[in-house]
C-alpha cells in the first residue's frame, strides 16, 4: 500500500490528505466573487486562455449575482446532500482571485473566513497577479487559517504558453512561487495534458521539473474543448488530435510515477459540465478516467514517487 494511503489509490489524495489533517470530511464550496482577469482586461491581454470559458473555469462556483455568504449556503446544503458533517475550505475559483485592490480582497476573504466550521482557503489566481501587498497580507493570513494559492501553469513549454495566450512566462511562475514559500504560504499548481500539438514527453517533462520545485499540491486536467471559447474556434477550423481516455489514463501514471511523493494530487481528471463540452466526450464520465488510472496503476504495481529522482 502507498504511504499516503488508506484505500486502493496508489498515489496521494487529497481526501487522504484532509482527513489526516483535520480528522474530519472536509469540502471546498466553490465561488465567484466576480473578479475579472488581467489577460481579459488588457493589463497583459484582452482574450484570454483560449480555453477558458466565459465563466472564468468557475463552472461550479456559485452564482456571482449573490452575495458570498448566499452562495456558500447554497453549495454547502448541496454537499451536505453526500456528506452530512464535514468542515469546509472556501474555494475562490473563477476568474483571477487575487486580482483587486487589497481592500476588496480582504473584504472578500474574511466574509468566509467568519463562517461556521470554515478551516481554510483556497484561491485561485495568476502568478503574475499578486502583488507584494497581497503578498504581506496572505503571509498573515496563512498564520489563521489554512490557505492555499493554486496558480495556473498550465505547461512549462513557452510555445505551447504562447498558443493558449497565457501571457506570463515560466520565469513569473518560478519566481511567485518562491515568493510564496518563502512565506511558508502553501502551493498548488494547475497544469493540463493534451494541449495542442504537445506529445507525451512534454506532458511528462511539466511534472518533472514542478516535482523539484517546493510545492504542496496539484492539480492535473485533461483539455476540454468548450463552447463559445476561442479554443473552439481554433479545433473547428483546423482540428488536433485529443488524447483519448486510454492515452490520457496511460500520461497520467506516467505523471504520478515521476512526481514527488508528498506531493497532494488535489484533482487526476478535468469534469466539464456536459452543456458546455464539445470534445472530448469521454471525460463527461469522470469515474471511468479514475477507475482506469487505479486498474493501470496496479497493473504496473506502481505508485507515486516511483520513477523520482532528485
Amino acid at each position: 500500500m502507498f504511504k499516503y494511503s488508506d484505500s486502493n489509490k496508489r498515489y496521494y489524495t487529497l481526501d487522504y490528505f484532509y482527513k489526516h489533517k483535520f480528522n474530519s470530511k472536509v469540502f471546498k464550496v466553490s465561488l465567484n466573487a466576480n473578479f475579472t482577469c488581467p489577460n481579459k482586461d488588457g493589463k497583459v491581454g484582452t482574450l484570454g486562455c483560449i480555453y477558458c470559458s466565459k465563466s472564468g473555469s468557475g463552472e461550479y462556483a456559485g452564482n456571482k449575482n449573490k452575495d458570498l455568504i448566499t452562495q456558500f449556503n447554497e453549495v454547502k446544503e448541496m454537499m451536505h446532500k453526500k456528506w452530512k458533517s464535514a468542515k469546509y475550505i472556501g474555494y475562490f475559483q473563477a476568474n483571477t482571485n487575487t486580482y483587486a485592490p487589497l481592500n476588496v480582497l480582504k473584504e472578500k476573504y474574511e466574509t468566509i473566513l467568519k463562517l461556521d466550521n470554515v478551516v481554510g482557503l483556497n484561491i485561485a489566481t495568476r502568478p503574475d497577479s499578486i502583488s507584494d501587498e497581497c503578498l504581506d497580507y496572505l503571509e498573515e493570513l496563512s498564520k489563521r487559517t489554512y490557505l492555499t494559492i493554486e496558480l495556473g501553469l498550465q505547461t512549462i513549454h513557452d510555445k505551447t504558453s504562447k498558443l493558449i495566450n497565457r501571457c506570463h512566462s515560466l520565469k513569473c511562475f518560478h519566481d511567485m512561487v518562491l515568493k510564496l514559500r518563502k512565506r511558508n504560504i502553501n502551493v498548488v499548481v494547475h497544469i493540463i495534458n493534451g494541449l495542442p500539438y504537445e506529445t507525451k514527453e512534454m506532458m511528462i517533462e511539466t511534472v518533472k521539473y514542478l516535482s523539484k520545485l517546493d510545492i504542496q499540491g496539484i492539480k492535473i486536467h485533461m483539455l476540454s474543448i468548450l463552447k463559445n471559447t476561442p479554443l473552439a474556434t481554433m479545433y473547428e477550423k483546423e482540428p488536433f488530435h485529443l488524447l483519448t481516455k486510454e492515452e490520457y489514463i496511460n500520461i497520467v501514471c506516467d505523471q504520478i510515477e515521476y512526481l514527488r511523493e508528498d506531493i497532494v494530487i488535489n484533482r487526476i481528471t478535468g469534469d466539464p459540465k456536459k452543456s458546455d463540452l464539445i470534445a472530448p466526450d469521454w471525460l463527461i464520465k469522470k469515474v471511468d478516467v479514475l477507475n482506469g488510472i487505479d486498474k493501470e496503476m496496479k497493473k504496473r504495481n506502481s505508485y507515486q514517487g516511483i520513477k523520482y529522482k532528485r
